[in-house]
C-alpha cells in the first residue's frame, strides 16, 4: 500500500502528523492490512478494501466499540480482555478504497497463566447480557452477512438467524443436496430437546485461534469480531473447532462461569454454523464435515 492522498490527509487532520512509513502486516485474507507509522512515532493498524465494503468496516468498528465498552465493565483487579481502539474510517473515492484505522497492537509471546486469565476474562464478558438474542443491526462473519434479528429464545435465533441463512446460501451454490436439507430440518425440530436455554451473552462471535493475539504485556487482545448476543456455548464450541486455545483457557472459563453438564456432546451442534460459513467461503472438505454432523444428530 502506497501513501494514498486520502489516508495521508486523514492522519494529518486527525493526528497533526504525516505518514513516515507503511509496512504490510500478515494474517488477513479479506482485507489488505498494514502498519502505518507517523513522523511523530505513533503507530496504527489500517485495513483497506473496496469502498463497496464500507458497511463491513462500519459494523466491525461498532462491534469493537461494543466489546470495548463491555470489557471496561468486566475488569477484575485489572484483569480483562483488551480491544483495539477504533480511531475512525476514511475513504478514497478517487481510487475506490475505504480504510479502517485502529490502534496498533505489538504482539508478544504468551507465557505463564495467560490462558487461564484469558478464559476467566472471556467468561466475565459472557456475563454481559441483554433482553433478547441478536443485535440492533446485522453485521458480517468474515465477508459474509450475518443476520441478527432479535429473538426471545436461543433455539429460534440459532435456527432462523444462524443455520438457515448459511445453509440456504450453500445449497443455492450447489454444495448440499435435498438429503442434507432434510437432516437440517430434522435437527432444527429437535434443538429444544438438545440445547439448554440461557440468558443472552455478549459474544465476540468469530472466536477462533486467529482472532485473538497476545500483546507484549502478555494480555489477551480480541480482534475481528462478529458481535451479537447469543448462547455462550456457541462461542466456546467455536474455540475448539480449529484449535489455538490451551487447556488453561477452558479451566479459567469454568472457574469463572461454569457450563452446564454435557457441553462436549452439544459442541458439534453449535459448530454447524461456523462450518457452514466455511462451506460458503471455501467449500471443499467443510461440506463433508458439516454433513457428518447433520447425520449424527
Amino acid at each position: 500500500m502506497k501513501h494514498p492522498n486520502a489516508l495521508q490527509k486523514y492522519f494529518i487532520e486527525q493526528f497533526q502528523s504525516d505518514i513516515r512509513d507503511i509496512s504490510p502486516v500478515g494474517g488477513g485474507c479479506i482485507n489488505e492490512t498494514v502498519k502505518v507509522t507517523l513522523t511523530d512515532g505513533q503507530s496504527f493498524f489500517v485495513k483497506k478494501n473496496r469502498i463497496a465494503l464500507n458497511d463491513m468496516f462500519e459494523k466491525e468498528a461498532l462491534g469493537l466499540k461494543l466489546l470495548a465498552d463491555a470489557t471496561e465493565k468486566t475488569a477484575d483487579s485489572g484483569e480483562r480482555l483488551h480491544i483495539p481502539d477504533v480511531h475512525g474510517l476514511t475513504d478514497d473515492h478517487d481510487n475506490g478504497h475505504v480504510f479502517l484505522v485502529l490502534s496498533f497492537v505489538e504482539e508478544g509471546r504468551s507465557s505463564g497463566d495467560f490462558d487461564l486469565r484469558f478464559g476467566r476474562s472471556l467468561a466475565r464478558l459472557h456475563r454481559q447480557t441483554a433482553p433478547q438474542f441478536g443485535l440492533y443491526h446485522d453485521n458480517y462473519i468474515g465477508r459474509l452477512p450475518q443476520k441478527n434479528e432479535y429473538r426471545d429464545d436461543w433455539i429460534s435465533f440459532f435456527a432462523e438467524c444462524r443455520l438457515e441463512p448459511q445453509f440456504r446460501m450453500a445449497q443455492e451454490s450447489g454444495h448440499f443436496t435435498g438429503a442434507a436439507r432434510k437432516s437440517l430440518d430434522r435437527l432444527c425440530s429437535t434443538l429444544n430437546e438438545l440445547l439448554p436455554e440461557e440468558r443472552p451473552a455478549l459474544l465476540h462471535g468469530d472466536l477462533w485461534g486467529g482472532n485473538y493475539i497476545c500483546d507484549n504485556d502478555n494480555q489477551p487482545v480480541l480482534i475481528d469480531p462478529a458481535v451479537y448476543y447469543g448462547h455462550r456455548e456457541a462461542e466456546l464450541a467455536f474455540t475448539t473447532l480449529f484449535g489455538g486455545f490451551g487447556s488453561g483457557f477452558y479451566k479459567g472459563y469454568e472457574q469463572e462461569f461454569p457450563l452446564e453438564p454435557g457441553f462436549s456432546e452439544r459442541r458439534d451442534i453449535y459448530n454447524i454454523y461456523p462450518l457452514l460459513v466455511h462451506v460458503n467461503l471455501f467449500g471443499g472438505m467443510y461440506v463433508s464435515q458439516t454433513e457428518s454432523i447433520l447425520r449424527k444428530f
